[in-house]
């Protein structure tokens, strides 16, 4: 019908280009919340390194987060209120357990004994890691037989390899700049290393989880905003919980006006409401490949900032496998894209078929 040339009484449609706005608006939004995330990782890091503790940070966090993502829940999903139910509140709390208290606890135990640019890595690892569990649990199948399904496959093999590479090859020291005489880091040891590397493992594990367990939740309860303020308010309790029950000193939960609260802030507020709402637009846009595919310009940014503000070495061990973690992202995030097109075009052939079936039936 595109072809056709259209008949005298039909009016002309033509196609309205989005604004050139619009258009730069997506990509920059990604920027912003990979900006974000940079910030977010610095501070917490000196945060962590000041003396707080991680389940404290993330107690406070989610409060605030939860307090930031409340007006949007009762302005736009009001009516989801009266969905809540304890099946609901089962699969909620479940949410938070996976994506609260153990994939970001074991992220910022992990942060506190290595540093942002490493632990920056293993947030490049988390669709790998999904991918690896998908083929476990059954929805992934490797379709080796199709380029989408190699690449997928090398993807992830590359990034595997490039943080071994990162983990276990230091190599010269690059000196990029001259040192600095601000912030001064905490030295890390080799055993600070590796139990700060299984704790971010734990989280990339945690992390993928909670995706599994994120989507049966959007299937009972198909709610943006309330999900994510009552996962909030569920992660800080049971945070709170875990986190007096590992220290109980008072002093540990006092917030006074420094960087620590600065810290606390930002992170509900920014990481949590602005970074959730501008993923979600960007999603809803272009599909859930996209937020991804500008996950390596944190890394790049983290490595350098890391280095210019916490004064962290980089070694030529490290920019190789930052590299490798890099290409390998993007040549999986190819193959899944690619793989989701072909679904796609499938799923629509498929309705065609069955609407002219249906018309012949009549």
């Amino acid at each position: 019908m595109a072809d056709d040339e259209p008949r005298a009484e039909e009016a002309v449609v033509v196609p309205i280009k989005p604004p050139a706005l619009q258009t730069a608006a997506l990509p920059l939004s990604m920027v912003v919340v990979q900006v974000l995330t940079v910030v977010m990782l610095l501070l917490s890091k000196v945060a962590l390194n000041t003396g707080m503790r991680p389940l404290v940070l993330i107690v406070y966090r989610n409060l605030i987060a939860t307090a930031a993502v409340a007006p949007l829940a009762f302005i736009f999903e009001r009516e989801m209120w009266n969905k809540l139910n304890l099946a609901v509140l089962g699969w909620i709390s479940l949410n938070a357990t996976f994506g609260v208290v153990l994939a970001m606890g074991s992220y910022y135990y992990g942060l506190r004994a290595t540093n942002p640019a490493y632990s920056a890595i293993f947030l490049n690892l988390i669709p790998i890691v999904t991918f690896v569990i998908a083929i476990v649990v059954g929805p992934e199948k490797v379709a080796l037989g199709k380029w989408p399904g190699r690449m997928k496959l090398l993807g992830a093999l590359t990034c595997v390899g490039g943080t071994m590479t990162v983990s276990l090859l230091k190599g010269r020291l690059l000196h990029l700049w001259p040192a600095h005489g601000g912030y001064a880091p905490a030295a890390t040891s080799d055993h600070d290393m590796v139990a700060g590397t299984i704790f971010l493992c734990g989280s990339c594990l945690s992390f993928a989880l909670w995706f599994i367990v994120q989507a049966r939740l959007g299937k009972v309860f198909p709610s943006r905003y309330w999900a994510t303020m009552l996962t909030c308010l569920s992660g800080s309790i049971q945070s709170c919980v875990v986190g007096v029950f590992l220290s109980h000193d008072r002093a540990d939960w006092r917030l006074n006006w420094d960087l620590q609260l600065l810290t606390v802030v930002c992170s509900g507020v920014f990481n949590t409401g602005i970074t959730f709402v501008l993923i979600s637009w960007a999603v809803s846009r272009r599909g859930p490949i996209y937020p991804p595919m500008f996950n390596s310009l944190s890394l790049i940014i983290t490595t350098v900032m890391d280095s210019l503000l916490l004064g962290t070495n980089i070694y030529m061990g490290g920019v190789a496998g930052t590299l490798l973690v890099i290409a390998g992202l993007y040549a999986f995030l190819w193959g899944k894209g690619k793989e989701l097109q072909a679904a796609l075009v499938a799923k629509k052939l498929e309705q065609e078929e069955q609407k002219q079936g249906g018309v012949e039936m009549t």
